[in-house]
Formats: structure tokens, sequence, C-alpha cells
């Protein structure tokens, strides 16, 4: 611990660590871009193998909700693409055209990936749990922590515990993303699990779902590195600020 405060206290230390933070955060950025592109590339390509039995993202969902005896969600249909996601508020299983309408593997896989969440709050899933009580907290902490952070960087030299505040509310998002890792992840399983076992998926294409939600999982991976990473620059910002 002497040794790492006597580094930061370092001046050449800190330039080069601040450089080295920049140039990994844009290399996540970018990352992250490719891996979002992925997603549509693979729902795309995806979106042209057949399910078993050509049932649309609707009735799939419909049926799982019903396989899992959840009767107080509904299924609508939301404009946009990928724009799929399961409200806890409201009971609602929210699903993009595409998906609502489509009779592919991929739509299939996605709809229920989002009805994985809905037995994830059927069930009391406990990091579902959390994420939904941190979305007031980070919904407020979105809205200031930009024009906090920003005001901490031009003040910090004569107002440093402002950086402070910024980083705390940083914090917030970062740990609200680190959270988002396992519900999205048990939630793909949940669904792949069921697809299989109700021959929504054969043999053959049953692959091509797991791919498609295993490169949805990958964004949220690196939305969560990225998150982290950003959190120690500001970090080492603060702890520079002499």
């Amino acid at each position: 611990m002497a040794l790492a405060t006597l580094l930061l206290q370092s001046g050449t230390y800190a330039a080069t660590g601040t450089s080295l933070m920049w140039v990994a955060f844009i290399a996540l950025t970018l990352i992250s871009m490719l891996f979002s592109k992925n997603v549509e590339r693979k729902f795309k390509k995806y979106s042209n193998i057949a399910t078993r039995n050509g049932e649309t993202g609707r009735e799939i969902a419909e049926r799982m909700l019903a396989d899992h005896d959840i009767h107080n969600v509904q299924v609508k249909m939301v404009q946009g693409t990928l724009t799929d996601h399961y409200n806890p508020t409201d009971h609602t299983l929210n699903l993009s055209p595409d998906v609502y309408n489509g009779r592919s593997v991929a739509a299939a896989a996605v709809a229920a990936h989002e009805c994985g969440h809905a037995v994830q709050h059927a069930v009391g899933y406990a990091p579902l749990g959390l994420r939904s009580a941190l979305v007031p907290v980070v919904s407020f902490a979105g809205r200031w922590v930009s024009w906090v952070i920003l005001a901490g960087l031009v003040l910090i030299k004569v107002f440093p515990s402002l950086m402070l505040i910024g980083i705390g509310l940083f914090a917030l998002t970062t740990l609200f993303s680190l959270v988002t890792l396992p519900v999205e992840i048990n939630a793909s399983a949940r669904a792949l699990q069921w697809i299989q076992q109700r021959d929504i998926t054969s043999p053959d294409t049953h692959p091509y779902a797991t791919a498609a939600l295993r490169a949805a999982a990958y964004t949220y991976v690196m939305a969560a590195i990225t998150s982290l990473a950003t959190l120690a620059y500001y970090v080492m910002i603060y702890l520079n600020r002499k």
C-alpha cells in the first residue's frame, strides 16, 4: 500500500496512468460498439432460420408464461429494433415488431429471454429485485452524474469534494451494470432450457438461439467493464488532484 501511494503521488506515473486509462477506455468503447453490431448481425442472420412449429414470438412468450403459471403478464408490441424488455412495474412483456411477429429462431430466443425476466420476477429472483430497487436511484444519478463530474473536474483544485460526489453517483451506475450481468445471464439460461424442452428449436437450430443470446450477453459484459474502467479513471483523477 505504501508503494502504491508513492506511485500515485508521482507526476510521471499520474501522466502515464491517465494516458493508459484513456487508451483502455477508447478500446473498450470500440469493442462495445463491435459487440452491439454483432448482436444486430446475428439477429438478422438467425431471423432467416425458422422454428420447428412456426409460432410467433408473441405466441412463444404466451406459452412460456403459461407453462410457468404466470397469468398476470401482458405481452405487447413496442416500436423499434431490439427494444424488447420486461417491465416488472406494470407486468408487461414488450416485444419489438420483428420479435412479436417473427417466426424465427432469433425471435423465439429473444421472446423467451424476456419471459425469463418475468419468471425471475415471479419466483423472486434476488438479483432482479436488487436491480429493480436500484432503478430510481440510478435514474436520479444518471440525470446528474455528467454535470457533477464535469463541474468536479473544473473545480477539483478548490472543491475536490464535488468530484467525490460525482464519483459516488457514477459508482451507482456501475453497480447497476454489475447487477445486470447475473440477471441477463440467468434469463438467457431459463430461456434456452425452456425452448429446448418444448422443442421450439431442433438439435440443429438450438445452437443458433444460444449464439444469439450469448452475443447479447457480451454487450452487458462490455458495458460493465467499460463502466468499471471509467470509474477507475475518475478515481485516478481524484487521487492525483494535487
